[in-house]
């Protein structure tokens, strides 16, 4: 068991946390004249984050590690901003605020890549890698819909 890499996993856990709620957010409370186009995008940014959160989970399992769950653990570990419910964003506010995550998590995931790298664990390397090329895409998409 590496410690270090399995709070790193912890980390990447509580930040997909993040990333799926606030994507939740934006898909439940955009308006404006293309509200339909920002709904769909935001359900698929929220698809993609709760697409790596069971996966994450089992690798810490794996690994012997126990998965964070609890809401404290999750605001306390993450890499990414959680969205100020207090706040109104706009539909751009809610893509600068995503990219800006999305972006966190690509350099974060960059981490955990070395780290499992060093420790000598091809496992968790492998599944970062393949969740940074998620990340990157939604990051691709976003900067795209702000011009």
């Amino acid at each position: 068991m590496n410690r270090s890499v399995i709070d790193h996993l912890n980390a990447e856990l509580a930040t997909a946390f993040v990333l799926a709620l606030n994507a939740k957010r934006y898909h439940w409370t955009v308006l404006g004249p293309h509200f339909r186009d920002y709904h769909l995008r935001f359900e698929e940014l929220y698809t993609a984050a709760d697409g790596t959160v069971d996966e994450l989970a089992e690798r810490i399992r794996i690994m012997g590690g126990t998965p964070i769950h609890a809401p404290s653990q999750i605001e306390a570990l993450t890499k990414a901003q959680v969205s100020n419910p207090a706040s109104r964003l706009d539909h751009k506010g809610m893509l600068e605020e995503a990219l800006a995550n999305e972006e966190a998590v690509v350099a974060f995931l960059g981490e955990g890549i070395e780290l499992a790298d060093d420790a000598g664990d091809p496992g968790t390397a492998d599944l970062l890698t393949r969740f940074i090329q998620i990340h990157q895409k939604e990051a691709w998409f976003l900067r795209e819909m702000l011009g």
